[in-house]
């Protein structure tokens, strides 16, 4: 659907790498609303990091502290969890009962932990340095976390999956959530970066891949995965394939 009596909103992310923005594409894609990919733009159109870097500084009195920013006609929202917060709301992406919209926003604040133990598993000692300096640290937080993060944070979301009373097939109720959305998200990146890892965990999973097929065959998401709009996954972002993390 579009976006009924409002402007087309702003996304603020970085131009190369899909990130934790990528989850805010992906509800602004599946709902089918307009939205500007700002710092994609040609740099003569107010594009590019030097212009992220120059929003992220406009507002002195409530400034964001990273991106992704949503701007909206009267907002500025950062934080993930906090912009799908707010799309869930204003766009049905989540249960319009409180007890459902709560639940789903939970499952999201789990989804962004995830993200994090994902990310440092290149990067388990400081986001500053380069992985070539931290190589041998992250091979061993690779080695805990095939061991027991990975599969504890993809038994929990088989387990929600398998305890939705409206069927196994969505996290929350019987429709397509924002957390969904996310999840498959996860699922296609540990593919990405841990390919032998997650094919001799699929079997443990049934739900977690029929999701993630599921998310992947909706006509707006498989246009958008398609389309230049989606970037592709690459050793920049959160999801990166160092064959000696997925040995």
């Amino acid at each position: 659907m579009r976006a009924p009596n409002h402007s087309t909103y702003e996304l603020h992310y970085w131009p190369t790498i899909q990130g934790r923005g990528e989850y805010v594409r992906l509800a602004l894609e599946y709902a089918g609303i307009d939205y500007i990919d700002v710092a994609r733009l040609p740099e003569d159109d107010g594009g590019g990091e030097a212009a992220l870097g120059e929003f992220l500084d406009e507002n002195e009195h409530f400034p964001h502290f990273a991106p992704p920013v949503l701007k909206t006609v009267d907002m500025a929202i950062a934080q993930t969890a906090n912009i799908l917060l707010f799309l869930g709301s204003r766009h049905a992406l989540a249960p319009a009962d409180h007890a459902g919209w709560i639940w789903t926003h939970q499952l999201q604040l789990t989804i962004m932990d995830f993200v994090v133990e994902i990310h440092d598993t290149h990067h388990p000692v400081g986001v500053m340095l380069y992985y070539e300096d931290q190589r041998a640290e992250a091979i061993r937080r690779s080695v805990e976390f095939a061991k027991s993060r990975a599969p504890k944070f993809l038994d929990y979301f088989e387990r929600v999956l398998k305890g939705n009373p409206a069927g196994n097939t969505h996290l929350v109720g019987k429709s397509i959530t924002y957390a969904d959305l996310s999840l498959f998200q996860i699922v296609a990146g540990l593919r990405y970066a841990f390919p032998k890892l997650m094919r001799r965990l699929a079997p443990k999973y049934p739900l977690l891949h029929a999701l993630h097929d599921r998310v992947a065959a909706q006509t707006k998401i498989s246009h958008y995965l398609a389309s230049k709009r989606r970037i592709p996954f690459n050793e920049e972002g959160i999801f990166r394939h160092y064959p000696e993390l997925d040995p």
